[in-house]
């Protein structure tokens, strides 16, 4: 699709399926809507799936550095809700479906979130601790203005497993451009800009609620799942063996599969 004005942004996005089902997928920092083909293919005769680029991302137009990058994330996928869709998050995107469901839970027939990075649910925690020291790399590079380095360090933590050096070197140069917009979300991650954890607001999600994470991902987003799913009223976790944080790609079949469950519930 061409360019649109969403919430005041131009944005890109995809329709991939033709299932009797309206979805909503919200990709996570660094990637596009491209990174749900191969899970809408998998879910094409049960979705139509509609994906968008985040600000700064993909095709959409580069984000202006002003305001709250969750607000405005949230406001362009509500965008494009016109009836109640299967929402489905991956990492950022994730804790932007969140933000969304609490706004609009009648909005919401199902959420997925997978692997969420809403690090201020385990503030304080070993775990925390440990991803501090595991990015203390990727600050450091930052610090220098070293993106490519910055970026490096950024996908030994978050990537898909495949060492840096053995991307294409389109890819390493796709992220390392970008690497600048990690910093973006971190009011939403690591305060909570969003009030997602306020009381109440995980509590009033009535929908089936599905947590999907890779059992090889830094130990934090595990002790973020428990956190979260201890508060909602209807919610499953599930564990992808052999899958590192960027599962939906790695590991299309199994998250496909995952994702068809939690639509049963519906």
């Amino acid at each position: 699709m061409p360019l649109e004005e969403r919430a005041g942004h131009p944005t890109w996005s995809s329709v991939y399926g033709q299932g009797p089902r309206p979805a909503l997928a919200i990709h996570c920092s660094l990637a596009s809507s491209a990174a749900w083909a191969g899970l809408s293919d998998r879910l094409a005769n049960r979705l139509t799936l509609t994906a968008f680029d985040l600000p700064g991302h993909g095709r959409s137009a580069d984000w202006a550095g002003e305001g709250d990058f969750l607000h405005l994330a949230t406001r362009i996928a509500a965008s494009f809700v016109e009836t109640p869709v299967d929402l489905i998050g991956h990492s950022f995107g994730a804790v932007v479906a969140m933000n969304l469901a609490i706004a609009a839970p009648e909005a919401v027939r199902t959420l997925t979130l997978i692997e969420p990075v809403l690090f201020a649910a385990a503030d304080g925690t070993p775990e925390a601790d440990a991803l501090a020291r595991d990015l203390s790399e990727f600050e450091a590079a930052m610090a220098a203005g070293d993106g490519e380095a910055a970026a490096a360090a950024f996908t030994r933590v978050w990537g898909t497993g495949v060492e840096w050096a053995a991307m294409s070197a389109g890819s390493r140069a796709g992220i390392a451009e970008r690497i600048a917009l990690v910093a973006a979300g971190n009011r939403a991650l690591y305060s909570d800009s969003g009030g997602i954890l306020e009381p109440g607001a995980l509590e009033s999600l009535d929908m089936p609620v599905l947590l999907i994470r890779g059992d090889r991902s830094p130990p934090i987003i595990e002790r973020i799942a428990e956190t979260i799913a201890a508060r909602l009223p209807d919610v499953g976790v599930a564990t992808v063996p052999g899958a590192a944080h960027m599962v939906p790609i790695t590991h299309p079949d199994e998250t496909a599969g995952l994702v068809g469950v939690n639509l049963d519930r519906a």
